[in-house]
């Protein structure tokens, strides 16, 4: 079982405004990006809050997903990711690591993603745009271990480094994988792109 866990506690210092939501097409960033994993093939998803969980958790109730909250969530990326590690089953072979302001992200590239996790002898796979390396990245369960052993903002990085040999970078044509909302200009620039491609 392959196991999404979306990153959404930040506190979205950058933009301003709890990002999580803000108006996206006819809901919200976190909503939207949610119902792109929800499409796909992806077997069960898990949605880390930190920052506001209360009220964003109220948004997303609805959605047939696990909320975690994650109190630890200003000590950076990694602690939601280990918060999320702790919760998996037994069956988890695999984890995909989302990121919650991706509502651009297309719902086949997740499955094309998850079908090349099971077509290639790789541990790690990641999709690469443009030669440009993006999320969600999938990591066998394998590197559990070291995952759990992160600390600060870095995410899996130091771990993708230092396993190059079990990586797999799969092309894709999909800028959504590289586009993540952090400033009211990418936010403006987001909705740009979704507003071309769907009116």
């Amino acid at each position: 079982m392959i196991v999404t866990i979306l990153l959404a506690a930040g506190r979205s210092v950058r933009m301003g405004q709890t990002k999580q939501l803000m108006p996206f097409a006819d809901s919200t960033i976190l909503e939207q990006t949610i119902d792109r994993y929800l499409a796909s093939n992806t077997e069960k998803i898990l949605v880390v809050l930190g920052y506001q969980a209360d009220e964003i958790k109220r948004t997303i109730a609805d959605k047939p997903v696990r909320i975690i909250t994650n109190i630890a969530y200003e000590n950076g990326m990694s602690t939601s990711i280990i918060a999320a590690l702790k919760l998996l089953d037994i069956e988890t072979e695999a984890i995909m690591i989302g990121l919650g302001d991706q509502p651009l992200i297309d719902s086949r590239t997740i499955d094309k993603l998850i079908d090349e996790y099971h077509r290639q002898n790789k541990g790690i796979i990641i999709p690469l745009y443009h030669k440009k390396r993006g999320h969600p990245i999938i990591m066998n369960i394998k590197y559990k271990k070291e995952l759990l052993e992160m600390t600060g903002d870095a995410g899996a990085r130091e771990i993708i480094h230092r396993h190059q040999e079990d990586t797999l970078e799969v092309p894709v044509t999909d800028e959504g994988v590289c586009v993540d909302i952090d400033t009211p200009d990418s936010y403006q620039s987001a909705v740009k792109r979704w507003n071309e491609t769907t009116g």
